[in-house]
């Protein structure tokens, strides 16, 4: 089944996808990049689009999460009960059940570059998105989460089952 999507804070307008991996990079303004691979002699791997797999304890409680909290639009429902939420530049995110799996990745499973990060920050707390809040030398956040880095700013929330995400600027 295909829903049609709705506009989303961290999925805005015109906003193209570049990058490879699970660490996808959203520019405004920018085309996709393509990267090439080579994964064994003679091989060309183009990378296009990406899909980021995130496993949940319960889709009832994701599903919450990923559309009532952080805005995200079901592009599909797959007949195992996983959705697909569209994340702009052809990238999305495939949540699907798997207790065994869920909240185990270490590290940050998808990040979402925003023109105004403040702004998206403030709108999804009102939404009641937590910001994580960190003292790590060189990465300490201020009151609503945000770190300030060289390459910008970056603030890291999780869903309920602990996968990390990040929107950043």
């Amino acid at each position: 089944m295909v829903i049609e999507p709705r506009p989303s804070l961290i999925d805005e307008p015109g906003v193209k996808a570049e990058g490879g991996g699970m660490h996808t990079h959203v520019k405004e303004g920018h085309r996709a990049s393509l990267t090439r691979s080579r994964v064994s002699p003679g091989a060309d791997v183009s990378f296009i689009n990406q899909k980021a797999w995130v496993a949940v304890s319960n889709m009832v409680r994701a599903t919450d999460f990923y559309e009532g909290k952080l805005g995200l639009s079901a592009v599909e429902d797959e007949a195992d009960g996983s959705r697909v939420y569209a994340c702009g530049g052809g990238t999305s995110l495939h949540v699907y059940a798997s207790r065994a799996l869920a909240g185990r990745a270490a590290s940050t499973l998808a990040t979402w570059c925003v023109t105004d990060l403040d702004q998206v920050v403030r709108e999804l707390s009102l939404n009641g998105l937590v910001f994580e809040q960190s003292d790590t030398a060189g990465l300490e956040t201020n009151a609503q989460g945000i770190a300030s880095t060289s390459d910008g700013k970056i603030a890291w929330f999780k869903d309920p089952d602990g996968n990390r995400f990040a929107v950043e600027q």
